[in-house]
């Protein structure tokens, strides 16, 4: 599980059919996991940019998010509402 901060979307007019109706955004990790990088994931929770979310990666996307038939390795599993150390997100 990874802890990030929504920085944009992304729009799909052509996609997977497993993924039509899926909402996708982009995330920045943070750097306090080891990798800090943007990752794009699917969106079952209904964030929007600026909020801190929880995000599983791997099979337990797909699972997370209720597509265990479709093309996901990462999605948005919660929405951070207050935690210790999350200062560096805003870095």
């Amino acid at each position: 599980m990874l802890i990030g901060k929504i920085v944009g979307s992304v729009v799909s007019t052509r996609k997977n059919e497993n993924l039509v109706g899926s909402k996708f955004m982009i995330v920045e990790t943070c750097a306090g996991t080891g990798s800090n990088k943007r990752i794009v994931a699917v969106d079952n929770v209904g964030a929007g940019i600026g909020e801190t979310v929880l995000v599983a990666t791997g099979s337990a996307a797909r699972i997370g998010c209720g597509h265990e038939t479709a093309p996901i390795d990462a999605a948005i599993v919660g929405i951070v509402d207050n935690g210790a150390g999350l200062d560096a997100l805003d870095d």
